[in-house]
């Protein structure tokens, strides 16, 4: 199999199959990258390890902090004692929340993950404009703060006496 026909069989099994948590899987989200295909993971009961990216999702599938997989125990390393499975998209995550197998620790993550984006999207489109109904599927840069300027009435003449 070529390269690029793996790397579409690859991207399409991340981004169209429905998963089941199977065996000794679970539901993790990821707290940071730290380097060399390691992410530190989050399970829902508040416990923090690190977890290796498989060689078939390198260069072709990308987490940020705030994703969350599905990673399956490792019984080599110390540090290292997973190994993601499975990157879960919103879709995957509705269908798993429809199942009842979404923990429900991460049920108020999600919540406020979207609260803030959406709030977010509205400052920086404004609140009043009309426009903001035709930008709403814009991409919103979340990694740069919003600034606002505002506008002074006040001028800042001094006089100096001698």
């Amino acid at each position: 199999m070529s390269k690029t026909t793996k790397r579409k069989h690859v991207a399409r099994e991340v981004l169209e199959d429905f998963v089941t948590l199977t065996g000794n899987q679970q539901i993790v989200k990821v707290t940071a990258g730290r380097g060399n295909n390691l992410h530190e993971v989050q399970t829902a009961s508040g416990e923090t390890f690190l977890a290796s990216m498989p060689t078939k999702f390198r260069k072709i599938v990308w987490i940020k902090r705030g994703d969350f997989v599905i990673t399956e125990p490792i019984d080599e390393g110390d540090k290292v004692k997973a190994e993601i499975i499975h990157i879960l998209y919103k879709h995957q995550i509705k269908q798993l929340k429809r199942d009842n197998l979404w923990p429900l620790e991460f049920e108020c993550d999600q919540d406020a993950t979207t609260a803030d984006g959406l709030q977010r999207r509205n400052d920086a489109h404004g609140s009043g404009s009309d426009t903001s109904e035709d930008n709403d599927d814009l991409f919103v840069n979340t990694n740069r703060p919003v600034l606002t300027y505002e506008e002074s009435s006040s001028d800042s003449s001094s006089t100096v006496e001698n």
